[in-house]
């Protein structure tokens, strides 16, 4: 397993020290520019640190998969009832759990696609489509055994670290041509404790987001320069920012619509987008409030690898993310999250947000 460990003696000044360990890096991920920020925290902070750079790389290696299939390749199987899933889900989980694989090959992985339902579903020629594309995107011979292999690699496996994969989050939104994200969430001891969300739809040329030691980055898809975000500090009511899901089947609009109304957050300040990318609004300050509600009486369950990644993003940009009574997220259960709903914004509102959302159940 990789990890950089670094410790901070008293005669130990942290620039030196840094640059030992950031060549050291280079080793294996030369050039990485938001290693200096990662690691300068890790000495200061004395702490262990995951390597996220092999799952950061294989997340871009996904992003341009997936980019390929939605150009060429656009086709779609149904798992179940509103349910759809397309060869880049597979190629794009197949990415990121063989990274998984190679650099930590005694993890668990919860994640949304599986093996046998790749052989069952999708046909053979485009089978050897997402073949090709994996053999091209990686740069090796990959078989149909591969893809199998690395689509099931440490499922059920008990273990204190998990990565929770959502190849494409929003597929519908993927299909139709909105919004996506390619998510790899780390839960340690049942909390979110690192991510990397890539977001192709976001801004002008799309940008990866990861969370790391306590902070949250984000670099745009083009290579600029990595930027640490933050959670915003907007706390008047005529000013707050919401997202919610352009998907009614997700939550109940109704609801959600009166705890706006609660809050004085006008509709104009609330957008509606497919995937993940509403937690990185949230954490990069550009929404102060995602808000997931059941409808009354709904029994649905919410899958883990929807959330890990995002919640991750959030808590490090120093926002909160909870079930809609406070509680903490609950990641102990694999694939389910057995939580109402979710509450996600950036802290300061959190309590006003709650107590809200309470009155509106409460009416019910």
């Amino acid at each position: 397993m990789k990890f950089l460990i670094a410790r901070t003696d008293i005669d130990l000044h942290p620039v030196p020290a840094l640059s030992v360990l950031v060549r050291t890096a280079s080793v294996d991920h030369p050039a990485e520019p938001w290693y200096t920020a990662a690691v300068l925290y890790l000495i200061q902070k004395g702490r262990l640190m995951t390597d996220l750079a092999p799952i950061f790389q294989a997340v871009r290696r996904a992003v341009r998969l997936c980019q390929v299939v939605q150009r060429d390749h656009l086709a779609s199987s149904d798992k179940g009832v509103n349910d759809p899933v397309t060869i880049a889900d597979y190629g794009a989980q197949a990415i990121i759990c063989r990274a998984i694989c190679e650099t930590y090959p005694d993890d668990g992985v919860v994640a949304e696609e599986q093996g046998e339902q790749f052989m069952a579903l999708v046909s053979t020629s485009q089978r050897a489509i997402i073949c090709q594309l994996l053999a091209d995107t990686l740069g090796i011979s990959v078989t149909e055994d591969d893809v199998v292999r690395w689509l099931d690699f440490g499922r059920g496996r008990g273990t204190g670290r998990r990565w929770m994969i959502d190849p494409i989050d929003g597929t519908k939104g993927f299909l139709a041509g909105r919004h996506y994200a390619i998510a790899a969430g780390l839960v340690q001891d049942d909390r979110p404790a690192g991510a990397v969300v890539a977001v192709p739809g976001y801004s002008a040329a799309g940008a990866v987001f990861w969370a790391l030691a306590g902070k949250t980055t984000r670099q745009g898809l083009d290579g600029e320069s990595p930027v640490e975000v933050r959670v915003s500090s907007q706390v008047d009511s005529g000013s707050l920012r919401m997202v919610q899901s352009v998907e009614k089947a997700h939550g109940g609009s109704r609801r959600m619509a009166r705890v706006r109304e609660r809050l004085g957050i006008a509709d104009t300040h609330t957008a509606y987008l497919d995937s993940m990318e509403k937690y990185a609004l949230v954490a990069a300050g550009e929404a102060e409030l995602y808000l997931r509600l059941p409808k009354a009486g709904s029994t649905y369950q919410h899958k883990a690898w929807d959330h890990a990644a995002g919640a991750a993003l959030v808590l490090a940009a120093g926002g909160k993310v909870t079930d809609l009574d406070g509680s903490p997220l609950d990641f102990s259960m694999g694939a389910i999250l057995p939580n109402q709903g979710m509450v996600v914004t950036n802290g300061m509102i959190h309590e006003r947000v709650l107590d809200a959302v309470q009155q509106v159940i409460r009416e019910d």
